[in-house]
């Protein structure tokens, strides 16, 4: 590889090592730089008190993105689902509601329809079924157009071929709000949650969402869930993995502390353990970060921030939670659905006066991992508000608020989860002192001059080598967002070394 372009990747979260991979199978010689001790960035399994806890995504959705990214170091789709141990969820989510209603999300579309319809009623089965084929239609016009593509600027979204699919949108009601668009077709509020909660990881209420985030329930409810055994960190340690056999360097336990750049070029990326020379750099860092290591990069405006979360982790005896009602994923709805989201996006914004709940335990899916010594392991997330439309006392408000949260559980339906070991927990505090603006690990809210074209670039004015990637470009929040967004940086890459195509 010795006339091979260096290329130094900035970050091993699932941008990163998606860029990563991609470089190194066209040809370049990649270098990852972390500081943390292990791949993956925000999606990874860690061991507290010697109990396994997925710290970050709990979910995967479209690994075949994820196959995509391997196959260019010549890993096939086989192969990579055998690594990742990857199994579909079955039922994907398990609903709970404030008047005891309940519905399980299950993958097979007619199944699902039945359970519906045993819950809701006829009519919402067959409106779920028009739903569904609307949001496949959707995910059909927009994913290749203005989700998998870089935007150089405004005047690429007026493109022919991008104006046509916009007109497309457009008429299939992408403009409405993402709650009028899913009441088209089902009017019940409990089974609209199920299309709608997902506006959360956007940073948008559900009632002032554009409709075109309905893609994200399509990757999610429509696509299919999975799940990985040994915990959501085997992805980073897959892809690293991959990306080391294939001849790249992962230099982990180390941070960057800045990029070197002289005539508009980055030159070097400067580490805790020396200089690393380049011929392009991709930065899949947070925000903050960013801005350190390239002064360049700095944010020319005000940026709206996604709503943040309170995440409890800890155990329970199994001869507990085994008689509780839920699966792997289990959302618990309060009654107050609109509020909620008013009150965690607002300004000021507030906690939840009458809260809804991810529980999340896996050892219902991979018991080997999650439960030891008769303990399962459990998280639960509550939304709340990011630190600029609340600056609340974490230091003072957290414990006490996790009694209060695990309190209202006991109470809906869970017995002695008031008793749970608490072991960790994780809120807006934890968020800023990791480097996440606003104290939220959900990035970039996605309103109407945060989304597309109008999201923070991928390009820094000025340094004409340096590509940004992850949840704080293009094109979002979230797995398949980051992924993508990994893929972007490496074409853009590509293209500025003189490589094929990525």
């Amino acid at each position: 590889m010795g006339d091979a372009p260096d290329v130094v990747v900035v970050g091993a979260g699932l941008s990163g090592l998606s860029a990563a991979l991609r470089l190194q199978g066209v040809g370049a010689q990649v270098t990852v730089v972390d500081p943390a001790p292990r791949p993956g960035g925000k999606v990874r399994t860690e061991y507290i008190g010697g109990h396994a806890f997925d710290i970050g995504a709990t979910v995967l959705t479209m690994p075949a993105l994820i196959e995509d990214a391997m196959s260019a170091v010549g890993v096939t789709p086989d192969e990579t689902r055998a690594r990742l141990g990857s199994v579909r969820l079955d039922p994907a989510y398990w609903m709970r509601y404030a008047d005891g209603s309940a519905l399980q999300v299950h993958r097979d579309p007619v199944r699902f329809a039945d359970a519906i319809e045993d819950t809701f009623g006829a009519d919402q089965r067959s409106g779920y079924l028009r739903l569904r084929d609307w949001l496949s239609r959707l995910y059909d016009v927009e994913f290749d157009t203005f989700v998998d593509r870089d935007f150089d600027g405004l005047a690429d979204f007026f493109a022919p071929d991008t104006r046509s699919r916009a007109a497309r949108l457009v008429a299939m009601g992408g403009l409405r709000t993402l709650t009028s668009a899913i009441g088209r077709f089902v009017s019940d509020p409990r089974l609209q949650r199920v299309f709608t909660f997902q506006a959360l990881y956007a940073g948008v209420p559900p009632n002032r969402a554009p409709a075109i985030y309905a893609i994200i329930s399509h990757m999610d409810v429509g696509l299919g869930v999975y799940y990985c055994r040994g915990g959501m960190g085997t992805v980073g340690d897959v892809m690293a993995e991959a990306f080391t056999a294939a001849g790249g360097r992962m230099v982990l336990g180390t941070a960057a502390t800045g990029v070197r750049v002289s005539g508009g070029r980055a030159r070097a990326v400067t580490t805790t353990d020396g200089d690393l020379d380049c011929a392009a750099v991709v930065l899949g860092t947070d925000t903050p970060v960013t801005e350190r290591l390239l002064p360049q990069a700095a944010r020319r405006r005000r940026i709206r921030w996604s709503p943040s979360a309170v995440v409890v982790h800890g155990t329970l005896p199994t001869t507990v939670t085994d008689s509780w009602p839920g699966g792997h994923h289990t959302l618990d709805f309060g009654a107050a659905w609109d509020e909620t989201f008013r009150e965690i996006t607002a300004t000021p914004g507030r906690l939840m006066t009458d809260p809804s709940f991810l529980l999340t335990r896996p050892g219902r899916t991979d018991p080997d991992t999650f439960i030891r010594d008769g303990l399962e392991s459990v998280s639960v997330l509550a939304p709340c508000p990011n630190l600029h439309s609340a600056d609340l006392r974490w230091d003072v408000i957290s414990r006490p608020y996790v009694a209060e949260i695990l309190d209202v559980l006991e109470r809906r339906g869970y017995p002695g989860i008031s008793g749970l070991r608490v072991l960790r927990v994780d809120d807006p505090s934890t968020w800023a002192s990791a480097d996440m603006p606003a104290g939220t690990p959900f990035s970039a809210a996605h309103t109407l001059l945060q989304t597309g074209p109008l999201r923070t670039p991928t390009t820094v004015p000025g340094v004409a080598n340096v590509v940004l990637s992850g949840a704080q470009t293009l094109p979002g929040v979230g797995i398949p967002p980051v992924l993508v967004s990994g893929g972007l940086a490496a074409r853009r890459v590509s293209r500025l070394v003189g490589l094929p195509r990525s």
